[in-house]
């Protein structure tokens, strides 16, 4: 198990970057959160498997079709276990 914790740069707010990470997040059967931030970054954090936490972060470089990123900023925590799912959070 890892926990990944992201800041995403670029046009990604007001293109439903959050839903599309929480609905690739959920496919992977990852746990955590995903928001927006005051700054227009979007912040996430993932637990689960290397591979597959490495496959969402793969996809927070891409985004959905109307996002457009410029950065992910990643750093690796330890995971603790505390999300029952992946969330969105406000």
């Amino acid at each position: 198990m890892v926990r990944a914790h992201l800041w995403i740069s670029g046009l990604v707010q007001g293109v439903f970057y959050r839903q599309n990470t929480y609905e690739k997040a959920n496919r992977l059967n990852l746990t955590g959160w995903v928001r927006n931030l005051p700054d227009g970054r979007v912040e996430a954090i993932a637990e689960g498997d290397k591979d597959t936490v490495n496959q969402l972060i793969d996809w927070c470089h891409e985004g959905p079709p109307l996002s457009r990123v410029e950065s992910v900023d990643i750093k690796w925590e330890n995971p603790t276990g505390e999300f029952n799912g992946f969330i969105v959070t406000y």
